[in-house]
């Protein structure tokens, strides 16, 4: 059994006893927290954060990594405040263990261009994160969400030439880059020697919805199969999005329709088993 496994366990539930609580059971010991008690990691007061802990350490969960907002504003807003924000969650990562924070790289209000002007700014404010970052030893996770500037394989593959560096790593989302239109292959192969960690979400191209992995367009088995032919020990964790339990229910999904829980935790374990059905296959 793959050992590093994670996941956005607020998809479960809001409240974070039944979010371990549904790990344990399933034999999950990492999260990578999101949603905390009905608040947003970045939010929690200290405090909060060593509440938190003190549950962490009760169910014999840690942390894969801080499922943070930051990077997700407009250029056209003002950095300084974001970045105190962004200086927040770093604190927050290192007192409870984490040396990963997934980061995202700003909106514009144009539509899919991108002015080198700002590009040059996504670029000035991702360097001034990664300097903190190494500064205080944790690594920085870029994720390919969707309108971003790194939201297609090409764009994230400037942002990880121009930054790349022990601080400043890839996470690999296939769902996302079905979403916006992209070849998970081609996105693969472009990326492949920057990803630190994996979202495994599925997505079909048609009307990107969002669908349990390797049922999709996103190509989750392939992509697996080459991280794990290249030595990936890096965390897999599972960012369902499943939405409504009952539309599930029409998707081919043989067995593992098979005595679900019903609501998020239904979902959050049928998106476990599509993936475990994929590494049984790979592994």
């Amino acid at each position: 059994m793959y050992k590093k496994i994670s996941g956005f366990s607020d998809e479960i539930s809001a409240v974070v006893d039944m979010q371990f609580q549904v790990l344990n059971k399933l034999g999950i010991s990492y999260f990578e927290p999101r949603g905390i008690d009905g608040k947003n990691i970045s939010s929690l007061s200290d405090e909060e954060v060593q509440e938190l802990k003190a549950k962490m350490d009760r169910y014999g969960i840690k942390v894969s990594s801080i499922g943070s907002p930051i990077g997700k504003m407009k250029l056209e807003d003002t950095f300084e405040e974001h970045f105190e924000l962004f200086k927040r969650v770093v604190k927050i990562a290192k007192d409870l263990d984490t040396k990963y924070i997934r980061i995202f790289s700003f909106f514009h209000n144009g539509g899919d261009e991108w002015t080198v002007d700002e590009r040059e700014e996504v670029l000035a404010r991702l360097r001034k994160m990664i300097a903190y970052a190494r500064e205080n030893e944790v690594v920085l996770l870029h994720e390919n969400e969707k309108r971003i500037y790194g939201d297609t394989a090409d764009r994230c593959a400037d942002l990880m030439k121009e930054l790349h560096c022990e601080n400043f790593r890839a996470v690999f989302d296939p769902a996302n880059f079905v979403q916006c239109g992209q070849d998970t292959k081609y996105s693969y192969e472009l990326l492949k020697d920057y990803i630190e960690y994996m979202h495994i979400k599925d997505a079909y191209l048609i009307d990107g919805r969002v669908v349990p992995a390797g049922t999709g367009d996103g190509n989750v088995e392939y992509v697996l199969k080459q991280l794990f032919e290249n030595g990936y020990d890096g965390f897999l964790s599972l960012e369902p999005h499943l939405g409504n339990f009952e539309g599930l229910a029409t998707l081919e999904l043989g067995d593992k329709m098979k005595d679900l829980p019903e609501g998020g935790e239904g979902t959050f374990t049928l998106a476990y088993r599509s993936l475990y059905e994929i590494l049984d296959k790979i592994l």
